[in-house]
């Protein structure tokens, strides 16, 4: 695949399961934290290769979900 046509929500996160950013970005948004992130996608659960860009992916988001309160 070429990455430099990949658009940052398309980027893919887990290798291992395909889970993209977006989906974990909608899943988040819907009340999931990375348990249920990883158990209804299956990221986190292959080599563990995505564990920490994941988890700081979701820290993100949580930050920005806070100071838009």
């Amino acid at each position: 695949m070429d990455m430099m046509n990949t658009a940052p929500e398309d980027e893919v996160m887990c290798q291992c399961s395909g889970t993209r950013k977006s989906n974990i970005q909608a899943l988040f948004e819907q009340g999931m934290d990375i348990d249920a992130i990883s158990r209804w996608t299956g990221a986190l659960s292959g080599c563990g290769g995505c564990e920490w860009d994941i988890a700081e992916f979701l820290n993100a988001l949580g930050e920005q979900k806070k100071n838009s309160l």
